[in-house]
């Protein structure tokens, strides 16, 4: 992971206090989930981004099977 850097954030009241109430690590929990939502929409991006490729390669496989599939083993 990088560095960190402080930030400030709005938070709704009563979701921040049932946090604290429960001991957790806000910074932690705020840093941690929004790295995945980052992960998701970076994945959704690039699908988005490259679906006319992806379709365009499983059409291949579609019509050709997979390259070297003749010598596979299993």
């Amino acid at each position: 992971h990088a560095g960190k850097r402080p930030t400030n954030l709005s938070l709704s009241i009563d979701v921040l206090e049932a946090a604290k109430a429960l001991d957790l690590n806000i910074s932690q929990v705020c840093d941690t989930y929004l790295r995945e939502l980052v992960r998701q929409e970076q994945e959704r991006r690039w699908r988005q981004e490259h679906a006319d490729f992806v379709s365009a390669y499983n059409a291949t496989i579609e019509a050709e099977g997979l390259p070297l599939d003749e010598w596979r083993s299993f």
